[in-house]
């Protein structure tokens, strides 16, 4: 069964285009799926929803059960297509309920408060780019030089499913990169080093994922708040909405492929409506 999952992850990869950080969560789901049985054969139905309620009594988180029925349902389907099985024993599989949970935001006078924070120049750039341009944390750090227009104010991005988009970049975002082409430059030939990655650290490596966590939650601290490189996606989504942004605009500016995926963040900005107004009227 490991190397129909192997052939599906290739699939998943040369087919449809997925990221690399998407196929690997497919495989452990199939792994974790695929250590329960002997021979994809014998896997029925009956059994697939054996396996889903040993989830739930092993006290999965709802959403972590919801992906892995929907990796799951995808291997299924593929195999039935590549003629592996005959019939799928995950089509009749239904995902459970979700309890809205509404994401995390900072507010404009935190963002402010951490740019204001003894930051480094490069951190500060970090974080513009994140907020200013609702970037998630893989589409930031595989930016190139060639995707930045400073002349149009616009970056190129490369989303989930290696979806392209436009986004405007902010007027100190493009002071900061402006700036920061410079420095990059002269630390690429001390080095010696060659990249096309936009963001390299100060000895020339390219700059990861994990660094920009560690950058993030750092800065986090200086507002007290515990927050991730998403939590200024989340913001940047939530002020645009709160200042009167379409729904439609923030849709193509954040990459979702559905509207309902956005409109989470109009409830976020309702709740936070309502908190303010019975913050004033507690103070009064």
């Amino acid at each position: 069964m490991y190397d129909i999952i192997s052939q599906y992850t290739e699939y998943l990869e040369l087919e449809k285009g997925l990221s690399i950080n998407t196929i690997d969560a497919y495989r452990r789901d199939l792994e974790d799926f695929a250590d329960k049985f002997d021979d994809i054969k014998n896997i029925d139905r009956v059994s697939v929803n054996r396996y889903i309620r040993t989830l739930r009594e092993r006290n999965y988180a709802v959403t972590s059960i919801i992906r892995k029925i929907a990796s799951l349902r995808g291997f299924f389907k593929w195999t039935v297509s590549s003629g592996i099985l005959s019939t799928n024993p995950a089509s009749t599989l239904e995902h459970p309920k979700v309890p809205i949970r509404l994401p995390k935001v900072v507010s404009v006078k935190e963002i402010e408060e951490m740019l204001h924070s003894e930051l480094t120049f490069f951190e500060s750039l970090i974080i513009e780019l994140l907020y200013s341009c609702g970037l998630r944390v893989s589409e930031l750090v595989n930016l190139k030089n060639s995707d930045i227009d400073i002349s149009s104010k616009y970056l190129r991005c490369f989303g989930k499913g290696s979806k392209e988009r436009i986004v405007p970049i902010g007027i100190q975002a493009i002071e900061k990169i402006t700036s920061y082409l410079p420095e990059r430059e002269f630390i690429l030939k001390k080095f010696d080093k060659n990249t096309k990655r936009l963001l390299i650290t100060e000895n020339g490596r390219e700059v990861t994922r994990q660094d920009v966590y560690k950058i993030i939650h750092r800065v986090g601290k200086t507002i007290h708040k515990n927050i991730s490189p998403h939590t200024l996606r989340h913001s940047f989504a939530t002020h645009l909405l709160e200042n009167g942004a379409d729904l439609r605009v923030v849709q193509e500016l954040l990459g979702h492929s559905d509207v309902s995926t956005t409109q989470l963040y109009t409830h976020v900005s309702k709740k936070r409506l309502k908190d303010v107004y019975f913050k004033i009227n507690a103070d009064k």
